[in-house]
């Protein structure tokens, strides 16, 4: 991309370019291939240079000072606005870019003022009339004031940081230096000065100063690159490397390079060997790269959340990978979800809780019955002397049977068997000739014994007490009942 300057002589281009950061390419080829791009404008002579008329000649420099940038604002006269272009990735690259930059630094060094306050306190009005300026100054495309905006911010507190760490901080015992704004920036008020001074004399800079330092420390493996970064770095390897794949592992190393080829750093040195190697096991295939897994993060290590070595600000590893997006989930739905959620944890716990009380209702119903029948068992051997207690036990934990049934009726004036029932029994499920057959052989049983007690008695009749005060189930009361009205007064034998 080669910019509207090409009539000043070689010395004036060569300080130029460097003014721009621009590292000049070392063989010929490169250089050709650098001058045939054009710088376009957003007039009726868009692709062509501008005349000798238009053509900006800059005062060769002594030394380093504040960029002004007068080139822009003839420009600007002229109503010349250079169209600033971009990488696939959105990023600003070639000249353009990097002049409106600077410009951009320029606008935010003067135009805000020199205030101990974050961006987001400086008044709107100012934000827009930066906007203003460079939207008169380069076509910057859809989208770009957000852009802008946010380079004003961060050369803004850049600004901050250099007057700090160059012209406050190491004269804080000279009080004369002190006392007025630097000659390289006049245009700093006195009193915007006295103040700045003193915020960053303060204790409590003092420790947000500590604060940064230390984590500035941790930073090991520092770059080399001008204002163009690395999207304008990417920019002039695809020029000077055509055919090439240009990845972020060469980036990351071409970043760290001095004019020369040369790294200084000898733990960045360390790393760029290292890089070096496993880029050749991997076109050997001895190593497989996938997604993020690749070459640099081998070499450096996983990344933090968010965030990419090797190819500037704003890129996420998503945007570089092409990575799938996530999908949004609405809020309604996440609230559903945790509902949900929420209602099986809910529903299997009261699940357990129900068997858990299922079991000890039953094992206190058991209790109960058992309590119960050991009760009746009791009030009848009071009623019935003689009466013993083992010989129903097994009659009524096996009969299934109404003790009311036609297998417990009297007939003929003797009682054959006698069937009792609990609540336990009615749980229990027999089938019918299981049933049948069981009876049979218990009726057998009893009557052999019923004629061992009669033999054993010698016909003596029971007698019965009185009931009437007793705790009993009704269906006894009516055989005693029954026993005393009937059977007695016609001495019959119970």
């Amino acid at each position: 991309m080669v910019s509207q300057y090409q009539t000043k002589d070689s010395g004036s281009k060569k300080n130029g370019d460097k003014e721009l950061g621009i590292v000049a390419p070392q063989d010929k080829s490169s250089k050709e291939m650098k001058s045939s791009k054009k710088m376009k404008f957003a007039s009726s002579s868009a692709e062509t240079e501008p005349t000798s008329q238009t053509t900006i000649s800059d005062d060769s420099k002594t030394g380093r000072g504040m960029s002004t940038m007068p080139r822009v604002v003839k420009r600007k006269l002229q109503k010349l606005r250079p169209i600033v272009e971009y990488n696939k990735r959105g990023k600003g690259i070639g000249q353009a870019h990097s002049e409106m930059q600077s410009y951009i630094g320029v606008l935010a060094r003067s135009r805000v003022p020199l205030v101990d306050k974050k961006w987001s306190q400086i008044p709107k009005d100012i934000k827009e009339h930066i906007w203003e300026a460079v939207d008169m100054a380069f076509v910057v495309g859809q989208g770009g004031k957000n852009s802008v905006l946010a380079s004003a911010a961060k050369k803004w507190k850049d600004f901050k940081s250099t007057l700090t760490r160059h012209y406050i901080l190491p004269y804080t015992n000279d009080k004369e230096k002190l006392s007025q704004p630097p000659e390289t920036y006049k245009f700093i008020e006195k009193a915007q000065w006295d103040a700045f001074v003193a915020s960053r004399l303060s204790k409590d800079f003092e420790s947000v100063h500590s604060q940064h330092a230390q984590i500035r420390e941790k930073l090991e493996y520092n770059h080399r690159l001008s204002r163009k970064g690395y999207a304008g770095l990417e920019d002039q390897l695809e020029e000077t490397m055509p055919g090439v794949e240009i990845n972020r592992s060469t980036l990351w190393k071409r970043a760290r390079q001095d004019k020369h080829g040369n790294i200084p750093d000898p733990k960045v040195a360390e790393k760029a060997k290292l890089i070096d190697e496993l880029q050749k096991q991997v076109s050997e295939g001895k190593v497989s790269v996938h997604g993020s897994n690749d070459v640099l993060t081998m070499a450096l290590g996983p990344e933090h959340p968010g965030r990419l070595k090797g190819v500037g600000a704003g890129i996420s590893p998503r945007q570089y990978f092409n990575l799938p997006k996530p999908q949004r989930v609405s809020f309604d739905d996440r609230l559903k979800e945790s509902l949900r959620v929420l209602l099986q944890e809910k529903t299997k716990k009261m699940e357990a809780k129900a068997r858990e009380e299922a079991l000890r209702m039953e094992a206190r119903t058991k209790q109960l019955v058992e309590a119960e029948r050991e009760h009746f068992l009791s009030q009848l051997s009071q009623l019935i002397p003689n009466f013993d207690p083992t010989m129903l036990k097994k009659r009524i934990s096996q009969s299934p049977k109404n003790p009311m049934s036609d297998k417990a009726s009297c007939s003929g004036g003797d009682v054959r068997s006698l069937h009792f029932e609990d609540d336990t029994a009615k749980m229990g499920k027999h089938q019918e000739d299981e049933e049948k057959e069981e009876e049979k052989r218990d009726e057998e049983k009893e009557e052999e014994k019923e004629k061992e007690d009669e033999e054993k008695h010698d016909d003596k009749v029971i007698e019965v007490g009185d009931y009437s005060n007793m705790e009993a189930p009704s269906s006894l009361k009516t055989l005693c009942r029954y026993v005393e009205t009937t059977l007695l007064p016609e001495d019959k034998i119970l």
